[in-house]
């Protein structure tokens, strides 16, 4: 189905390659998981198979590649996308129209297919991927699960073999996530489709995968094979398999179902659930008072009274479309409160801009390409600082590119970068002015689990340094890691608050990996449980 033969390709002006003697086949109808850290060229070995690369990309390539008969290197991309199916990392960005059936009839449109055959084929595709409802409905009214199965439905319209999503659940809650997972599994046992994705939540992908391709930036080539085979041998580890990894359990579990049955084999101690401890909290940084947000004529948020305060980090979670990002977008003046008040160190923010409420809010919103403009990396943070009338002795960028883990891109054109290594230049333009408190919109979309824990750690040195930090998040795991307190949000309401422990423990759906598979532990964490178990 598909062969990659000794494939080495390098974008242009760049020094070395971004996969390197790669060989590897894929085997039709299964659904592959390509892994790697950040940067390890999972995106390049994607687009390689529909011809982006080396057609849109440019560079040098060399190797063999055969996609279903044909050499996408030769072929257009066109040619290739009635073979291959890409959804990209953003969905959104491959949107043509504005309404969902034209989005989806645009690709039969451009090769010219008959008005009747056309409708037909679209009435086909709404309904395999129960999106009929939304036929007439504008795609920027829709959520994001519904946004990305539009997408998945307008690469599949042409009836491809092979379909190949980036970072699918990036941008769902836990809910849509596993939506589109068992649909993608439908798909591939109904209509034959071999899927491969790139994901960094391994957590969510495993239970359904069929084979992993494991890429590694550093070395040359892949390994490829069984899921279970290819963990045992790598450090990229989802919380499950970290525990089965320290407790020796074999064999490796893959699904919570698996470690239960490993956990009915060892002897547990009996879990103690004390109270948390009451902290005296300083004066709350940031306030939202009985807010009210409409957008247009629908209301998004009802009554919300939140606070951030200075020394903790605040986890704001929910399902896709509860609000989560409309909040933050009032809390920094983007959007204007109908009702209610927001204050900033005692004082009400409304009448100032957006730039005098950033002097004081860093904020980063889910797509860091908006807040990238310069040519380097570095002039990123200095353009900041000359807006923000700072000086670069007082906030060396050098410092933070380091603390970042990206001091060595300071150079290169930002927009070149991975996805995660672009989100992390952003939070390096709206935090080098040391603002009082950090507002992030799903900062961990495109980080490997490694990246993932050093962003976790710069934040908990922000936070010990006094900022207060509100992290917009779908990732629980994290969320277990970072947080000090988590909110819920669901239908523009807030419908509980506490830690996490709490929080996470009671939630059905947002809920780790760890807190399923020890319920009533108290435990959230692979940490909780081996420092656990050891005493």
């Amino acid at each position: 189905m598909i062969s990659f033969q000794n494939v080495t390709y390098t974008y242009p002006g760049v020094d070395h390659p971004a996969i390197s003697r790669v060989s590897v086949n894929i085997t039709e109808q299964d659904l592959v998981l390509v892994v790697g850290a950040s940067g390890s060229g999972k995106s390049t070995l994607l687009r390689c198979i529909n011809g982006l690369v080396p057609h849109f990309s440019g560079g040098t390539i060399s190797g063999d590649i055969r996609v279903a008969g044909k050499d996408p290197v030769q072929e257009s991309p066109q040619v290739m996308s009635q073979h291959v199916g890409f959804v990209f990392q953003d969905p959104e960005t491959q949107f043509v129209v504005d309404r969902v059936e034209d989005e989806i009839a645009f690709a039969l449109e451009n090769i010219a297919l008959p008005e009747e055959e056309m409708h037909a084929r679209v009435t086909e595709i709404l309904d395999l991927l129960e999106l009929e409802k939304l036929r007439d409905r504008r795609l920027d009214n829709l959520s994001g699960g519904e946004r990305q199965r539009v997408a998945i439905a307008a690469a599949l319209v042409l009836r491809p073999q092979i379909l190949i999503l980036d970072e699918p659940t990036s941008q769902l809650d836990p809910q849509s996530a596993n939506e589109l997972l068992n649909m993608l599994v439908r798909l591939k046992e109904d209509q034959g489709l071999t899927v491969i994705l790139a994901e960094h939540r391994l957590e969510r992908i495993l239970p359904y995968t069929d084979h992993i391709i494991y890429l590694d930036s550093t070395h040359p080539g892949l390994l490829e094979g069984p899921p279970r085979d290819i963990l045992a041998q790598i450090s990229i580890n989802p919380p499950l398999v970290e525990v089965g990894k320290s407790l020796g359990w074999d064999p490796l579990p893959l699904t919570i179902e698996e470690g239960l049955n490993q956990v009915g084999r060892i002897a547990l101690p009996v879990a103690v659930q004390g109270k948390e401890d009451e902290v005296a909290l300083p004066k709350p940084y940031l306030q939202a008072r009985d807010l009210d947000v409409w957008l247009g004529s629908v209301q998004i948020l009802y009554d919300i009274n939140l606070e951030l305060f200075p020394g903790q980090v605040l986890a704001l979670m929910g399902p896709n479309g509860a609000g989560k990002s409309t909040l933050i977008r009032s809390l920094v003046g983007i959007l204007k409160p109908k009702k209610g008040s927001i204050l900033v160190s005692d004082q009400e923010t409304q009448g100032k801009s957006v730039a005098e409420i950033s002097q004081s809010v860093g904020y980063l919103p889910q797509d860091p390409n908006a807040l990238l403009f310069a040519d380097r990396v570095e002039d990123e943070l200095v353009i900041t600082l000359q807006n923000h009338h700072l000086s670069i002795e007082d906030y060396p960028p050098d410092m933070l590119l380091n603390k970042l883990g990206i001091g060595d891109k300071a150079d290169q054109y930002p927009r070149d970068l991975s996805a995660g290594e672009r989100q992390r230049v952003a939070l390096g333009a709206i935090t080098i002015t040391r603002p009082g408190a950090l507002l992030l919109d799903e900062p961990t979309r495109g980080l490997d689990y490694e990246n993932k824990q050093g962003l976790v750690d710069l934040i908990h040195a922000w936070r010990d340094e006094g900022m207060a930090v509100l992290v917009v998040t779908h990732d629980v795991e994290m969320a277990a890691k970072l947080a000090d307190r988590i909110v819920l949000l669901e239908d523009g309401r807030i419908i509980k608050e506490g830690p996490p422990s709490q929080v996470l423990n009671e939630s059905e759906l947002f809920t780790t990996q760890i807190a399923q598979l020890f319920p009533g532990s108290g435990w959230l964490t692979p940490k909780d449980v081996i420092q656990s178990l050891s005493e």
